[in-house]
């Protein structure tokens, strides 16, 4: 399969990242494990493309965060669990729509 590139996804990521988020709580690592599983390993998303988005997406009150309690069975720092708001389910149902209006378009420009 081809690789996607960073450009051809631009402006959705929220959506990308939304969408993932909607199969429940995840920890960063676990978001891009999603999204590499769902698109096949066609797309890799890069941490530090990743982590951003997930802070801008809490400020703007689409997931919310909290840090992992601390058990004596695991081993390693403590994750922060994002989770998916009514915002970002909301925001989510905007996104696919617009995605779906832009897939729509592209294929009849360029189908044409």
């Amino acid at each position: 399969m081809t690789k996607i590139s960073g450009d051809e996804f631009r402006g959705h990521l929220a959506t990308l990242v939304l969408s993932v988020m909607a199969r429940g709580d995840a920890h960063g690592y676990e978001v891009l494990r999603r999204i590499e599983e769902a698109g096949s390993g066609a797309l890799e998303l890069k941490e530090g493309t990743l982590y951003p988005a997930l802070y801008r997406l809490e400020q703007a009150g689409m997931v919310a965060a909290k840090w992992e309690s601390a058990t004596e069975t695991r081993r390693g720092p403590r994750r922060r669990i994002y989770r998916l708001t009514t915002k970002g389910k909301n925001e989510l149902a905007r996104g696919r729509a617009s995605w779906r209006n832009f897939v729509s378009v592209m294929d009849r420009i360029v189908e044409a």
